[in-house]
């Protein structure tokens, strides 16, 4: 089944019009959902619409109301809400353009993939894909989709182009609130060493394939051990790190100094794997 569009419309550069579809450049991962049940039946729960005074009501009676007042709605249809027009429903306006560091990383959203709808925007598409990476510029605009218009930035990405949405300013809370009480001070220079030569062994470049929900697979884990148990009660104990405090200080230079030295280095990304045996065989062949 091919990919729906999360929205299509034209991409718009003062008199130049780009007409452009967007997909999601996620998707949902593992993931574990659960039902309630009802224990002495072990039948699911299930729930009703209802209203005070009246009971069950039919969902086709039911619409949306904004509270203006206690108690007071303005009710709105949906063809009333979907007749809300405005020019970001069908078309994104670049109306600015910043260095891609400008933005902080608080704001970024979701990521989606921005190709040309047809062979006739391919030019203006790869014109405009090209003046970004030249620029070194992230562009923005706003585009209404699925009842808000949201804030969005694109950015070049190979052959194509990625959007990603942003949250607006009141949609993010301050560090400084949260951070105001950290001391500034500086560490101690050995202790500093230490630590990077700590993080110096655990780099490696990124592989997405190198981690999974530990989570899920646990979950997954103790639903088979349930069923295999008929009911019973399967609890596992997990050894969880002393916590720290007066009775138990720990010397950090000497946790430092243990840690560089029981590290094991990261694990290399197997692509690079590849390329280096590679290269060894090609080295034992010349030899040959």
């Amino acid at each position: 089944m091919a990919a729906r569009a999360y929205w299509q419309g034209q991409i718009r550069l003062a008199l130049v019009s780009i007409p452009v579809e967007v997909y999601a450049a996620t998707k949902s991962g593992a993931s574990i959902s659960f039902r309630q049940i009802h224990e002495p039946s072990g039948k699911p729960i299930k729930y009703e619409k209802v209203v005070q005074g009246i009971g069950p009501i039919d969902r086709d009676d039911i619409v949306k109301g904004y509270e203006i007042s206690k108690g007071n709605y303005v009710l709105l249809e949906e063809e009333e809400i979907e007749a809300v027009r405005i020019e970001s429903r069908k078309t994104l306006e670049l109306v600015q353009f910043v260095e891609a560091d400008e933005i902080d990383v608080f704001y970024f959203e979701k990521p989606y993939f921005v190709v040309p709808q047809d062979e006739l925007a391919e030019e203006a598409f790869v014109v405009l894909r090209e003046a970004l990476r030249q620029k070194k510029k992230v562009a923005l605009g706003q585009l209404s989709v699925r009842g808000r218009e949201t804030l969005v930035s694109l950015k070049p990405c190979g052959k194509g182009i990625v959007l990603e949405t942003l949250r607006y300013e009141d949609e993010v809370r301050r560090a400084q609130t949260y951070f105001k009480d950290i001391p500034d001070s500086k560490p101690d220079k050995e202790m500093l060493e230490l630590a990077g030569a700590l993080i110096d062994k655990k780099s490696a470049p990124f592989d997405a394939g190198e981690f999974r929900d530990r989570y899920v697979d646990a979950i997954r884990k103790l639903i088979d051990k349930k069923a295999k148990a008929k009911g019973k009660q399967v609890l596992e104990d997990v050894e969880e790190p002393a916590p720290s405090g007066e009775s138990n200080v720990i010397d950090l230079m000497a946790a430092l100094k243990k840690s560089v030295k029981e590290e094991r280095p990261a694990k290399k990304s197997s692509a690079k794997k590849t390329s280096a045996k590679k290269a060894s065989a090609g080295k034992t062949r010349k030899r040959a």
